[in-house]
């Protein structure tokens, strides 16, 4: 959980992913369209991967991936992302980290 948590401070806005994982692709792009150059960790491709998703699960993530933190604090996944921009709650979260 440790590796987990530093590496979701690493930058503002930080997404877990896998990358074969489309809705992850999803969360990208809208991230992306708003402004934001995301921190990226596609987990598939760490060799810690099992323990990186048993991670996020602890931490309350419903699915694995996506999994996004803004400001070192977790948001969720793609349902609560989704939420959250259609509720205009999203943008004032991440406009301190816009580019």
């Amino acid at each position: 959980m440790d590796k987990v948590m530093r590496m979701s401070s690493e930058k503002g806005v930080v997404i877990f992913t896998k990358s074969s994982c489309c809705l992850s692709y999803a969360v990208q792009v809208l991230f992306q369209d708003l402004g934001v150059s995301p921190k990226i960790h596609e987990i598939d491709k760490d060799p810690e991967c099992r323990e990186i998703e048993k991670a996020l699960m602890r931490l309350g993530c419903s699915k694995p991936v996506p999994a996004v933190f803004i400001g070192g604090k977790l948001v969720g996944s793609t349902n609560e992302v989704m939420s959250m921009h259609l509720s205009s709650s999203l943008v004032p979260l991440v406009k301190p980290y816009l580019c």
